[in-house]
């Protein structure tokens, strides 16, 4: 399932529109990861902030605030945070999910040690906040606090809903506005407030990162069942053996049989997996056309992401950021 190259190069494009702009971010990201006093932060946020990234969340900050004309700089230091928010949660959900592989490199936690990254993150964090003080806007400031706090709120909130299978696909799609979209939709939303954006826009940019950030976080969990390693950027099967309850887990056993619910109580509830589990556990999916399904429901949300453009001006950003929901599914479409 690799991505088509017709569909991939929007996000291409989009960087190459924005490249001045994504050059002062990424300079931005180096002058404010440095210490003093600490080496071990630098080297450890290098680690993962040059790993090949293609700073998704960033851009659409500044893809955002470019759409509405925006001609300052504030939302560089907005863009800046944003990935420093996402560096920091990487670092800790490595942690947590005793993770050894990230975008097809040894995680931190593995290189150097689980307090390091925990830690380092912590200081991400930190500097995210002053990042985005700098603006002087209590709004963006709201949203983007807000949006912290729903990411740790989420990530918690898995703990417990990943291994119970009483876990819904309502509960799931909280998790998920949690853990992935809530970043998207700060994002987006605080490039079209730092640009002056009306009501609508604001509301418009906020759907767009919402919906992309959920298609997105579904995709992911498709391709752990369907992808390569080479894909996917972590071992496939992953959320398997870390016995997370994702949305094509929790689509078939809705349709499951008492032997294959037995499975699931075995090898997701009590964590008894053996040789040749995975492989059962594909068949189960495949059975149930678990994948399909929910390869269809990350097309809907990739859909609604499109159709919130709507209220926003017309131009090469807007198709481009159009474009860039059909980039997010195109691994699975």
């Amino acid at each position: 399932m690799g991505i088509n190259e017709n569909v991939a190069k929007p996000l291409d494009r989009l960087a190459g529109l924005l490249a001045a702009d994504m050059d002062a971010v990424n300079a931005l990201i180096r002058t404010r990861m440095e210490s003093r006093h600490a080496p071990r932060i630098p080297e450890v946020t290098a680690h993962l902030i040059e790993a090949g990234g293609k700073r998704v969340r960033p851009l659409l900050t500044i893809a955002a605030a470019r759409l509405l004309g925006y001609e300052g700089t504030h939302h560089q230091l907005l863009a800046a945070t944003v990935e420093f928010i996402h560096t920091a949660t990487l670092l800790h959900d490595d942690v947590v999910d005793e993770s050894r592989q990230r975008r097809g490199r040894p995680t931190a936690n593995l290189l150097w040690d689980n307090k390091s990254s925990v830690l380092v993150g912590d200081y991400l964090f930190a500097r995210s906040f002053q990042l985005m003080t700098e603006t002087g806007s209590m709004r963006v400031m709201e949203i983007l606090a807000s949006a912290s706090a729903t990411i740790a709120e989420g990530e918690v909130l898995q703990l417990t809903a990943a291994q119970d299978l009483a876990t819904t696909e309502d509960i799931y799609l909280q998790v998920v506005r949690g853990k992935t979209a809530a970043l998207f939709s700060a994002a987006t939303e605080v490039g079209g407030v730092i640009a002056g954006g009306d009501a609508a826009q604001v509301r418009a940019f906020f759907d767009y990162g919402d919906a992309l950030g959920i298609a997105f976080q579904i995709v992911d969990d498709i391709l752990d069942y369907s992808g390569t390693t080479e894909t996917i950027g972590k071992n496939t099967g992953d959320d398997f053996r870390e016995r997370k309850l994702t949305l094509p887990v929790i689509k078939a056993l809705a349709a499951a049989d008492q032997a294959e619910r037995a499975f699931w109580q075995r090898t997701i509830e009590k964590g008894d997996q053996r040789d040749g589990d995975l492989d059962e556990a594909l068949a189960i999916l495949a059975r149930h056309n678990a994948i399909d399904a929910a390869r269809a429901d990350a097309l809907d949300w990739a859909g609604r992401a499109k159709s919130a453009l709507s209220a926003l001006p017309q131009g090469e950003i807007r198709v481009l950021l159009s474009d860039l929901a059909d980039f997010v599914v195109a691994r699975v479409a």
